[in-house]
């Protein structure tokens, strides 16, 4: 009875561990910080990171209609971007549930990809979902903000 006991609470514990964090504010900062970390890869053309910030099933809309994980990867690492200056802000956070969360913000931007403007001022959609106890991205898109 005892082990049976013990293994309830080690189930429970462990339940608990790989729950989301049930703090909204938290979550926000969380999910911010991966939103700005990814802002700084793509400025250094750092695809490694991406790797483990999309989730396998990621998809990003871009002018070309939407990419997957390996496309968006692919894309950074081929140096066709250059990002001179970025600047995000204005976060709008939503908890979809209790393994999903999207962020709406604004961003202005100096990049050029292969010699063309990427507009700016945009808003760009970020949403992430649990998965495996990290937090992915699995949907990112950008639209021309009014100027």
């Amino acid at each position: 009875m005892r082990s049976a006991a013990a293994v309830l609470a080690l189930l429970v514990l462990a339940a608990c561990a790989a729950a989301p964090p049930v703090d909204d504010a938290a979550l926000e900062r969380t999910i911010v910080d991966l939103e700005r970390g990814s802002w700084k890869a793509w400025k250094a053309q750092d695809s490694a990171f991406f790797d483990t910030f999309l989730a396998v099933d990621h998809v990003e809309l871009m002018r070309g209609g939407p990419a997957g994980k390996r496309d968006v990867i692919g894309f950074i690492g081929s140096g066709a971007c250059k990002v001179e200056s970025y600047a995000i802000s204005d976060f709008r956070f939503t908890r979809l549930s209790e393994s999903s969360a999207m962020l709406v913000y604004h961003v202005q931007q100096s990049t050029h990809c292969g010699g063309m403007s990427v507009p700016s001022p945009t808003w760009a959609t970020s949403i992430f979902a649990l998965r495996d106890g990290q937090w992915r991205n699995v949907l990112y898109q950008q639209l021309p903000a009014a100027k």
